[in-house]
C-alpha cells in the first residue's frame, strides 16, 4: 500500500536576482520530481531525465579518472626523463673533464672553491 504523501509547499524567501529565482524554480521542480518518483507517479519523461543525468555524470566521472591517470603517467615519465638527463649530463661532464686533461686531484680543487 502506498504511503500518502503530499508535496510540501515550502515557502522560499523572495529571490533577489533573476538567477536566484531560476535556482528556486529548479529546486521546486526537483522536489516535485522526487516526490513523484517516491510515490510511483513519475512520468516516463521524468524517469528518463534522471537516468540520463546519472549516465552523463558517470561518463564525466570516468573521463576525469582517465585524465587523472594520464596526468600521473606523464608526471612519472617526466621524472624518469629528468633522471636520465641528469645521468647523461654527469657522464658528459665527466668525459669533458677527462678529455680536457683534468685529473681527479684537479677536480677536487675545483669543488672546494
Amino acid at each position: 500500500m502506498k504511503q500518502d504523501r503530499t508535496y510540501s509547499k515550502r515557502k522560499d524567501p523572495p529571490a533577489l536576482t533573476p538567477e536566484a529565482r531560476q535556482e528556486q524554480l529548479i529546486a521546486k521542480a526537483e522536489r516535485l520530481a522526487e516526490q513523484k518518483l517516491e510515490d510511483g507517479t513519475a512520468s516516463p519523461q521524468i524517469i528518463v531525465h534522471y537516468l540520463r543525468l546519472a549516465t552523463e555524470r558517470e561518463k564525466k566521472a570516468q573521463e576525469l579518472i582517465d585524465a587523472d591517470i594520464e596526468l600521473k603517467k606523464a608526471k612519472v615519465q617526466a621524472i624518469q626523463n629528468a633522471a636520465e638527463f641528469k645521468a647523461m649530463f654527469e657522464e658528459g661532464m665527466a668525459m669533458f673533464k677527462k678529455y680536457s686533461g683534468a685529473d681527479e686531484e684537479d677536480e677536487e680543487d675545483y669543488e672546494e672553491v
